[in-house]
């Protein structure tokens, strides 16, 4: 039902530090349980207080967590790390500055092409910076990701920047610890087309990682033109601040210090241990009462802005990356989480708004407005009405119909998508997953279960080699996969031998398989060579 004039200005509140309202009158907040929740909240607001003084706030990893002073350098606990945080940003923008300016120059000279490796938050974070900001006529690098292990995807990149162009092409490549399976490959695959291409690609390389870590000392050996930091106190999903997004950001141009002057701004009004004035507290309480504490249910992010079309796959991750756990913070099994899902306004009314109108009620729904449709006037699609109306139109009628349903929306309200917006609005995000992950008594800055996955993925590979060294040596036979597997030592486990042997008789020369109705009827065999 749709909240009353009186309802929605007790429940709507502007922020004019930060320029940003929210809109908690379609969440059916109710004011009792409100009161009896602020003792829970008082103590998320502390914890806060005590993660930004440099507490040991990733037990797990015995690591400080301090992402909110990337912004803020004063803050920082240590003085080398302010140090460090301030001679980064200064030599971001000064080599930004040359690369830019023509005075730093690939083989074929001025650098116009970026191609980013790294994957996660180290590719994500960037790309949705990017999409968000990028205006026509701006001085800058066109811009290409490698954010995949997928060779395909790879080729068709390369294909994009043109391989005739790959000597005024820089390419930056971010990894923490340098070991990370995906990002070393798309390094390689990268080094190859340079020299491909008769040219040497440490004259075109940068490196973002750790210092000290597998990917610096490649880089040092190999006289890359430079590397930046990364800190063991700032996760993945929370670097795009770090010269994990900044790099990039300043080579294609953008305001980098208007990016982190929103986010400071933003850090600043959400320290407020004042419920009502803490936008970011409001947000975490929401989504606290819609899924009872327990990720009961959904978060859909309807951004209804092309430029945040990415958003909602930014929050993907830092949302359930960081709040989906098996244990608290007590070693207690509580499975804790929230699914979040979304693309953009008004695309999905042609999507899945159906089911959220009139299917099962298992989400809640963030829309978040931009004010500013666009740079100018635009044409009359009706009498006195213009595109941009229709988009303002379509977010507030599909409010509404949900309103009708009985189904929950908050709104968050922003005038136009700058670098400062944007730099906001990651900022209040970053800070309401803190305060949840408070509420709920769990670890909002590990991830052992994307550890786990790399592990398994390392015994998968393990695996394949096994079957394709087997198969060589017995040439121009065929086997069943029980076969395979107990030759291999593998009884325990046909199913990855299946997918390692029909994975090989696809990628590899000589590699055979004829396909049966099942797993178990299916042969695999090498050709001599």
């Amino acid at each position: 039902m749709k909240p009353s004039w009186t309802e929605f200005n007790n429940s709507y509140r502007y922020y004019p530090e930060i320029d940003l309202a929210v809109d908690l009158s379609h969440m059916n907040l109710n004011s009792q349980r409100l009161e009896e929740f602020m003792p829970r909240w008082k103590k998320a607001s502390s914890d806060m207080q005590a993660l930004e003084r440099g507490s040991i706030a990733n037990p797990d990893e015995n690591r400080m967590v301090g992402h909110y002073w990337l912004r803020a350098a004063n803050l920082a606990p240590d003085p080398a790390v302010r140090k460090s945080i301030e001679s980064t940003l200064s030599s971001i923008e000064s080599f930004a500055e040359a690369i830019l300016n023509g005075d730093r120059v690939g083989s074929a000279g001025a650098f116009e092409n970026l191609l980013l490796i790294g994957i996660g938050g180290s590719a994500l974070g960037p790309q949705l910076v990017e999409r968000a900001l990028s205006r026509p006529g701006q001085k800058g690098l066109k811009t290409w990701y490698f954010d995949n292990t997928d060779p395909d995807g790879m080729q068709l990149t390369l294909d994009a920047i043109g391989r005739g162009n790959l000597g005024r092409t820089l390419a930056v490549v971010i990894s923490k610890s340098g070991g990370t399976k995906e990002t070393r490959n798309g390094m390689l695959e990268a080094e190859n087309a340079w020299n491909e291409a008769g040219l040497k690609f440490s004259h075109h390389a940068v490196a973002v990682t750790s210092d000290g870590s597998q990917l610096y000392q490649f880089a040092k050996e190999n006289s890359w033109i430079d590397t930046f930091p990364m800190w063991d106190w700032v996760g993945g999903r929370t670097s795009v601040m770090s010269a994990v997004g900044l790099l990039p950001a300043a080579l294609q141009g953008f305001n980098i210090r208007e990016f982190l002057r929103g986010a400071a701004e933003t850090d600043q009004l959400t320290r407020d241990p004042d419920w009502a004035a803490n936008p970011a507290a409001q947000l975490a309480t929401a989504w606290y009462f819609a899924t009872n504490g327990k990720g009961e249910k959904a978060m859909v992010i309807l951004p209804y802005k092309d430029r945040l079309e990415l958003f909602s796959k930014y929050l993907q991750q830092l949302v359930m990356e960081s709040l989906g756990k098996e244990l608290d913070l007590s070693g207690k099994q509580v499975h804790q989480g929230i699914t979040v899902y979304g693309n953009k306004g008004s695309t999905d009314q042609h999507a899945y708004v159906q089911q959220l109108r009139d299917g099962v009620h298992n989400f809640f729904v963030t829309f978040i407005e931009v004010l500013r449709g666009q740079d100018k006037d635009g044409i009359e699609v009706e009498p006195g009405v213009r595109t941009g109306d229709y988009l303002s139109g379509f977010l507030q009628g599909t409010r509404s119909a949900l309103s009708e349903k009985n189904r929950s929306s908050l709104t968050l309200t922003i005038p136009e998508v700058t670098p400062y917006s944007l730099g906001s609005l990651i900022a209040l995000y970053e800070r309401a997953v803190g305060f949840y992950a408070t509420l709920v008594n769990i670890n909002a800055y590990h991830q052992p279960g994307v550890e786990a996955g790399k592990k398994a993925a390392g015994k998968v590979i393990e695996t394949m080699l096994k079957v394709e060294g087997w198969l060589r040596e017995r040439p121009d036979q065929m086997f069943h996969v029980e076969q395979i597997a107990e030759g291999i030592g593998a009884q325990d486990d046909p199913e990855t031998v299946f997918r390692a042997a029909r994975h090989l008789s696809m990628n590899r020369c000589g590699f055979i398989a004829t396909p049966g109705r099942t797993p178990a009827e299916t042969v695999f065999g090498c050709r001599k060579s």
